[in-house]
């Protein structure tokens, strides 16, 4: 917390130059330019891989149509109450969204489409894109392809908290924006919690930080899988969280042992060793009541039900950012393709709080209509909570209209 408030003061102050200090420290190379050029995002879409881009046209192509779905469904309504007034829900996007993409161990290009795209499904006029600079002290190829296809309007070689800072006061390259959102390391997701406290920023409710997966199995898993997605989860790195769930000692020393093969043969097992070694754990319960019972307790990121009836744990899930059902749906789906986003909550804030949404870039406007008739319905009620608050002038503005006074339009 320390560490973050002094990084957000420096860029406070500091704008651009303070940034880049920031940078040449935590990731030891200073960019040519904060922002990266526009030619260059272009550039690099015509550079990756034919294999990748088209798997991240794959990506974008799934989150647009999932979360065109949702804005369908929340497209506002109206209500016409007993007395007359007329209201309405209009949802307005906001102007500017900031999306933070982690790089370091691993430069995420698949949360570029994971957070860009809801924002442009929900109507933000401008996207923008903070991501930490390799070694080269460029923004990664494929976070900037990934930046092409998802139509971003800008993007800058800057990560961690200092990304965050720049966004929310902005400096004198990054215009600040209105919501901050995408997942991070505790540097970043703190960062997040403290700018909006300053009331600069919305973020989600949900807590986007290390990553979590909870594997709940039973004799029908096939051990491999459930170990490997115990690991996927892992690989992201320390502060994480993986638990097996089950109700069998030969199911938990089978899963123990595959995990044990995976680690060994991991080219990250660095980071997966530091995960399991402090967020790793074996769970033995009594059956599956009480396995959902310990997993609404812990309201994992992921939650994979590798069950031979996953649907009947589904009905008992109280707590969890997305559910995975059965051996053929490992949360790796979940992560690139399946549709929804992958910014999901963590550090159990997923008992209040959801997956990243269009909700996220929507304001929700309440428009309020009467004609004189119903103002004349409503007024004695409006009068009389008003005066018992000691709010004349709350009374009068509706007592002036019903009674007709001169001047009152008809």
């Amino acid at each position: 917390m320390q560490t973050v408030r002094e990084v957000l003061a420096q860029v406070k102050v500091g704008g651009d130059a303070a940034v880049a200090e920031l940078t040449q420290r935590f990731d030891r190379v200073t960019p040519a330019s904060l922002r990266v050029p526009p030619e260059d995002v272009r550039a690099a879409l015509e550079a990756v891989p034919p294999a990748l881009r088209r798997a991240l046209e794959e990506a974008a192509r799934a989150v647009k149509g999932f979360y065109q779905a949702e804005r369908d469904a929340h497209r506002g309504f109206e209500h016409i109450g007993a007395d007359g007034v007329v209201t309405r829900e209009v949802p307005v996007p906001v102007s500017r969204a900031g999306c933070y993409v982690p790089g370091g161990r691993a430069p995420l290009a698949s949360t570029v489409v994971m957070t860009a795209v809801p924002a442009r499904v929900a109507g933000v006029d401008e996207v923008v894109v903070c991501s930490p600079p390799g070694p080269d002290g460029r923004a990664p190829a494929a976070v900037l392809a990934a930046a092409a296809i998802a139509e971003v309007d800008e993007v800058y070689a800057v990560g961690g908290a200092q990304a965050i800072a720049a966004m929310a006061y902005g400096t004198e390259t990054v215009a600040p924006v209105d919501v901050i959102v995408g997942p991070g390391n505790l540097y970043v997701a703190t960062a997040q919690r403290l700018v909006a406290e300053e009331g600069l920023v919305g973020v989600p409710a949900a807590f986007a930080g290390p990553s979590e997966v909870v594997v709940v199995a039973d004799g029908s898993a096939p051990a491999d899988y459930a170990a490997l997605d115990l690991v996927v989860q892992a690989e992201h790195g320390p502060d994480g969280l993986a638990w097996l769930v089950c109700w069998s000692e030969d199911v938990a020393e089978a899963v123990e042992l595959a995990v044990e093969r995976f680690v060994a043969a991991s080219p990250r097992r660095a980071e997966v060793t530091a995960t399991l070694e402090q967020g790793g754990w074996s769970v033995v319960v009594d059956g599956p009541a009480q396995a959902m019972a310990v997993c609404n307790v812990v309201a994992p990121e992921h939650l994979e039900l590798m069950t031979a009836d996953p649907e009947a744990q589904v009905a008992m899930v109280r707590s969890a950012g997305a559910v995975f059902c059965g051996p053929w749906a490992p949360a790796s789906v979940g992560d690139y393709l399946a549709g929804p986003s992958h910014v999901l909550p963590t550090a159990r804030s997923a008992r209040f709080s959801s997956a990243l949404g269009t909700a996220d870039f929507l304001k929700r406007v309440h428009v309020v209509s009467l004609d004189r008739a119903a103002l004349q319905r409503v007024a004695p009620h409006v009068a009389a909570i008003a005066e018992a608050e000691g709010l004349a002038a709350h009374a009068g503005s509706v007592l002036i209209r019903a009674e007709g006074t001169p001047g009152t339009p008809r």
